[in-house]
């Protein structure tokens, strides 16, 4: 295949993948949506809807490690497909028992297990085939893509949700939820997920290993890579630190100040549309040169808007100043995650070599995930006990310094060493 019909299929390739993960984002948000809504107002139990919660994460978390083996040992494409089926698969089977048992709680938490599950393969399988599926110049603007169906899909999927609840019943949403899944498996079934891979990866005959040995080879190959290792650690301890900002920002804005629901909702949805506007910037502007100080920029700015949540609380505000207020720190939280994200997400997978790719990203989301509930656990009981303004503005504090620390001038310059010889060069022109 000569170069010029590669980069056409890479390109088919961007927008497919594009629509198909926005078709499949938006339909499996409209479908928590309405579960959500239903077990809500089925039960009225803040439980029956928490354990749903639970099993939407902890399967992944668990089986993450795993998935990394799975997807390194066999095709890609296959898995994302057949992880697609089962999407269809499991909404089939709980349409099947709704329509002759009726819905039960029982029935929802195994679905909710095995979409857990199947999202986490597909995820998986995707990220790791990106620098197959594109060329090596628009990586970014595919993760850039990636990231905007899915904040579009977490923008119009309450409304859309909202709107079809109240309107149609819960086995036509599945239907629907189901159509959405097929499209997408069609749609990935015209990929070839291997289009840009190493040559050498795919010729060279693989020692054969058990998955223990190849679990550990993962675990191996990451301790070799200071900068993947540095953005585990940065990964586990912010993470940690932002439940605070998690668990703090509905107990503030709703407990401490008494924002109406509707305006919540609206706070909310601003996040998602910073998230939105900044894969769209990422998407049409040129490849950042410096990912890892570009990404510690960014978390900074996540810990002083982390801090500055705390504002209305020191500091008497009208109730329309609050609500603008909250709502530019929310878009602005929103295009930090994505200012941190695709930048670190680039510069992963040109880096990280191919055969490793599937277990190096699911190790990243399991440590990432790892202390994640631990946090909200701790805070939840801080947030009870001590005023909230000194718990978040505390652990805004220790964010920055773990940030300012971890990510220090001399390890940016480690990973980025043409930055230094910029900075002398520019040093020596003003001198002159």
């Amino acid at each position: 295949m000569n170069n010029s019909v590669m980069l056409k299929k890479a390109t088919y390739h961007l927008w497919t993948f594009t629509i198909s993960k926005l078709i499949a984002s938006f339909g499996s948000q409209v479908y928590s949506f309405a579960i959500s809504f239903y077990i809500l107002q089925a039960t009225g139990s803040a439980k029956s809807f928490a354990l749903n919660l639970i099993c939407n994460v902890l399967p992944r978390t668990l089986a993450a490690p795993f998935a990394g083996y799975i997807i390194d040992k066999y095709p890609r494409k296959r898995i994302a497909i057949i992880s697609q089926i089962a999407t269809t698969l499991a909404i089939g089977g709980l349409l099947l028992v709704s329509v002759t048992y009726g819905l039960s709680l029982t029935a929802i938490y195994i679905t909710t297990c095995i979409l857990s599950l199947t999202s986490m393969f597909s995820s998986v399988a995707f990220t790791s085939s990106i620098t197959g599926l594109v060329d090596e110049a628009r990586i970014q603007k595919a993760m850039s893509l990636n990231q905007m169906s899915v904040s579009f899909a977490a923008i119009a999927s309450p409304a859309v949700g909202g709107l079809l609840y109240g309107v149609i019943s819960m086995p036509l949403f599945l239907v629907l939820y189901m159509t959405a899944s097929t499209i997408a498996i069609i749609l990935e079934a015209t990929m070839k997920f291997t289009l840009f891979s190493n040559s050498k990866a795919e010729t060279e005959e693989k020692p054969k290993e058990s998955m223990w040995q190849a679990m550990s080879a993962g675990v191996s190959y990451l301790k070799l890579q200071p900068m993947l290792m540095t953005i585990i650690w940065i990964a586990l301890l912010v993470n940690f630190l932002f439940s605070a900002y998690q668990v703090g920002y509905s107990f503030i804005l709703i407990e401490k100040l008494k924002m109406l629901s509707t305006h919540f909702g609206f706070t909310e949805g601003a996040f998602a549309v910073g998230m939105l506007l900044l894969s769209i910037y990422l998407s049409i502007r040129k490849e950042i040169r410096f990912p890892l100080l570009i990404s510690k920029r960014g978390i900074i700015l996540m810990g002083v808007i982390m801090g500055g949540a705390t504002l209305p609380l020191l500091f008497s505000l009208s109730y329309n100043v609050m609500f603008g207020y909250f709502i530019i720190l929310q878009l602005g939280l929103g295009a930090c995650i994505v200012f941190i994200n695709t930048p670190t997400q680039v510069m992963m997978q040109k880096q990280i070599a191919d055969e490793f790719k599937g277990r190096v990203f699911s190790l990243v989301e399991t440590v990432a995930m790892a202390l994640s509930p631990l946090g909200m656990v701790l805070y939840g009981f801080l947030y009870d006990v001590f005023p909230a303004e000194w718990v978040l503005l505390l652990s805004s504090g220790v964010f920055l310094g773990v940030v300012l620390t971890l990510l220090r001038p001399a390890v940016i310059r480690k990973v980025h060493p043409e930055l230094a010889v910029e900075q002398t060069t520019k040093k020596r022109a003003e001198a002159f």
